[in-house]
């Protein structure tokens, strides 16, 4: 059952193996998003799209409820929506960025991760804030191992698009531990100082999920009470992947390679930022 320190829970081996299951059966239902994402498609379309496919895969939508008020399964972020996007009727546009967002409880363990696609032509500055926010999530997860400290994951990601490219590291909103709840101990904050914050043990999962802005770090949120923008308009982009800290080398346990090769063969979709 995992055992507690510093309130922070270690999951066993044999947990680890059912948590991978769980976030690959979100990277599955991105995938099919991928698929199917063009001009013309609303994001309520893809919201009931996700919810069938992980029901028919013997899971339940994460999301849906949570707190006894988010109303959809996935949260759908275009442009200037940072998270927590609600999905609606109206259709995507060419030169949109859609970040999708989904949680899934397979076996009574969660999986919960993201991906930002672009349709079609956008600007080299949107390009470029989508490769380095990805970029950025991998330099953090090579932080992941072992005997380092949160404040290393937090400082990598910063670095690479704060301090490197002058994005707008989001302060309000950061990733978390996960396990049998969708948020659990520690937070993961995408700043902050080398070697500071709590050692990392193997077998910690994390919710790795830098959330960068083009424009300012500041944002707000909408009356609804959950979709966060930029204060400035600008995009965002977000790229999260569920990871478990390991001795030498951090386990990824979604998979985004699958997600890929749906966005490129998907005609609609651009992947010039690779």
């Amino acid at each position: 059952m995992g055992r507690p320190k510093n309130m922070i829970i270690y999951k066993t081996d044999a947990e680890i193996g059912l948590m991978q299951q769980s976030a690959q059966l979100v990277s599955k239902t991105l995938t099919e998003v991928a698929k199917v994402l063009k001009p013309g498609v609303t994001t309520m379309e893809l919201d009931k799209l996700c919810e069938e496919f992980v029901r028919d895969h013997n899971a339940i939508p994460s999301f849906k409820n949570y707190k006894g008020s988010y109303p959809y399964s996935i949260c759908a972020s275009i442009n200037d929506v940072v998270v927590h996007g609600f999905p609606n009727n109206e259709p995507l546009k060419e030169g949109d960025i859609v970040s999708i967002d989904l949680g899934v409880i397979l076996n009574g363990w969660h999986g919960d991760h993201a991906y930002t696609f672009i349709l079609g032509d956008v600007s080299e500055d949107v390009l470029k804030l989508v490769r380095i926010t990805k970029e950025s999530l991998y330099k953090g997860i090579e932080k992941a191992i072992a005997g380092n400290r949160l404040g290393d994951i937090s400082y990598a990601i910063q670095e690479h698009t704060e301090k490197k490219n002058g994005y707008g590291v989001v302060r309000e909103l950061v990733g978390h531990g996960l396990g049998r709840s969708l948020h659990e101990d520690p937070q993961m904050p995408n700043y902050g100082k080398r070697g500071n914050g709590p050692k990392m043990h193997e077998n910690m999962v994390l919710a790795i999920e830098p959330m960068i802005n083009l424009g300012t770090r500041e944002v707000y949120t909408d009356r609804d009470g959950w979709t966060v923008r930029t204060s400035d308009g600008k995009p965002s982009v977000h790229f999260e992947h569920d990871v478990c800290v390991k001795r030498n080398k951090a386990l990824i346990l979604s998979d985004y390679s699958i997600i890929e090769a749906a966005e490129k063969a998907n005609s609609y979709l651009n992947t010039s930022y690779y």
